[in-house]
């Protein structure tokens, strides 16, 4: 599979600051990527870096097809309507309006509001719409579903699930680790200006170890305890109440999440 976007040696300062290290990835054509971090980690600045928006020091950026962009934080005058900002993005373009587009996101239905009067995820799906103008083969996505409630983001997981399904690539910047592992092929981790890692997220889960969590619950309290093997772990602990007479009222075994492998993959980088 060809590569849509290549990085190699990003570097990128403010002043004395070093927000990008170094940092080499590449994105697959067709596939759903996402730079995680937390906040200030660098996943906008990277983004910028990456669309053409903004300059950085050193390295290269190689993007190999049209693209199309969602900020983080965008705004359109407060009159215009929905229609007339999809009318005039699409004449700066100089393409036609998609009305299969219009529907699929749903702005006829809001067509005769205007922009102040849109709820956070209406606004979400209007600036999608003007991203996606112009049938862009990549499609940049900076926190996309910061704000919206859970119909609007399951909203959103559906669109962009489509739009990978109709062979575009999408990147998007998230610390949400719910919405990535639920979407994205792949992911790349900043963490300290750097890429602590870049895989699936299985494969992340394989590298920091598979965690479980058991839940216990006895008639002196409940507790919680970490394992990476839950065979010896249960066994021990079982044992362990046996024989201090200890009854065991109830017992719970769960599997670490993407979340708490991200926490730890950091924290090791920051050491």
């Amino acid at each position: 599979m060809s590569n849509a976007i290549e990085v190699s040696g990003l570097t990128k300062s403010y002043g004395s600051h070093v927000v990008l290290k170094e940092i080499s990835f590449q994105i697959a054509a067709g596939e759903i990527f996402a730079l995680l971090g937390a906040n200030g980690a660098g996943k906008t600045t990277a983004l910028e870096c990456i669309e053409g928006l903004k300059k950085y020091d050193s390295g290269t950026v190689t993007v190999n097809g049209t693209a199309g962009i969602q900020l983080q934080s965008s705004s359109l005058p407060a009159h215009i309507k929905p229609m007339e900002a999809v009318r005039l993005f699409a004449g700066w373009n100089k393409v036609k309006t998609d009305n299969a587009l219009i529907h699929s996101l749903g702005l006829r239905e809001i067509e005769k509001k205007q922009y102040a009067q849109l709820s956070t995820g209406q606004k979400r799906r209007l600036h999608l719409a003007l991203a996606l103008i112009g049938d862009p083969d990549i499609i940049f996505l900076d926190e996309p579903t910061a704000g919206l409630d859970v119909e609007g983001r399951l909203s959103l997981h559906d669109n962009i699930r489509k739009l990978k399904s109709s062979g575009k690539t999408v990147v998007l910047a998230s610390h949400d680790m719910a919405e990535v592992e639920t979407l994205c092929d792949r992911i790349a981790i900043l963490s300290g200006g750097k890429i602590v890692f870049c895989g699936t997220p299985s494969e992340l889960t394989c590298k920091i170890g598979k965690k479980y969590f058991i839940h216990i619950k006895t008639e002196l309290g409940s507790d919680t305890l970490e394992a990476d093997n839950i065979e010896n772990t249960l066994l021990s602990l079982l044992g362990e109440m046996k024989r201090n007479g200890i009854k065991v009222l109830d017992i719970k075994v769960d599997r670490g999440t993407l979340e708490q492998h991200f926490m730890e993959m950091t924290g090791r980088a920051e050491k």
